[in-house]
C-alpha cells in the first residue's frame, strides 16, 4: 500500500537528494514501489531591488517527502541513498503521513495567496517613494507582515511623526 514518508536529510541537499533518489528508483528497478518524491516548497513574495519578487522557499529544510510502498527492497533503496540519514519516526519503523498531513505539506488545501516576507527590521533607515510623504526619510519603529506594512517615524516639522506605510512604498537607505 502506498503511503507519504518523511525522509531526513542534510539541510540545504533536498534537490540533490530528491535527483539521486529518482536515479536509484530507476537503475534499481524500483519504479513499482516508489511512487513520487518531492521537496515541500511554497511561493514567498520579497522585496528585491524595490521589485515584488516571487521565490520559492523550502517548508521543511532537511526534509523529502517520498510516496512508496514500504518493504525491505524500498526502505533500502532510500536508506541507501546519498544524503539521506534516515526516516522520521523510530529506528527500524518509520511512521507514515496522515492524509491531512499531506494535504497540508503539498499545499492540495484551497490555493492562499503567496506569503510575503519583510526585508525590514526595526530601527532600519528608509526612504518613502511614493505616496503623499514620498522623499521623506525615516526610521522603521513597527513592521507588521500579515498586512505587509511598516510604521516610519518621519520628521515633520522637526517633530518624529509615526506614518504607516505598505513594504513597496519604501526603500531601504
Amino acid at each position: 500500500m502506498f503511503r507519504w514518508y518523511v525522509v531526513n536529510t542534510y539541510s540545504g541537499h533536498e534537490n540533490k537528494v530528491k535527483h539521486n533518489l529518482e536515479h536509484r528508483v530507476v537503475s534499481l528497478n524500483q519504479q513499482r514501489a516508489v511512487r513520487q518524491i518531492v521537496v515541500p516548497t511554497e511561493s514567498v513574495s520579497e522585496m528585491k531591488e524595490n521589485q515584488k519578487v516571487t521565490v520559492e522557499k523550502r517548508t521543511m529544510p532537511g526534509y523529502v517527502l517520498v510516496q512508496m510502498d514500504l518493504n525491505e527492497d524500498s526502505w533500502s533503496l532510500v536508506k541507501g541513498t546519498p544524503g539521506v540519514t534516515g526516516f522520521v519516526g523510530a529506528s527500524n519503523e518509520p511512521v507514515p503521513l496522515t492524509q491531512a498531513e499531506v494535504d497540508r505539506l503539498l499545499h492540495m488545501e484551497p490555493a492562499e495567496r503567496p506569503r510575503s516576507r519583510a526585508q525590514f527590521s526595526i530601527g532600519e533607515s528608509v526612504k518613502v517613494v511614493s505616496g503623499p510623504l514620498s522623499d521623506f526619510s525615516g526610521e522603521i519603529s513597527e513592521v507588521n507582515e500579515d498586512a505587509q506594512r511598516l510604521k516610519v517615524l518621519v520628521s515633520i516639522f522637526g517633530r518624529e511623526t509615526p506614518v504607516e506605510v505598505a513594504f513597496d512604498q519604501v526603500k531601504k537607505v
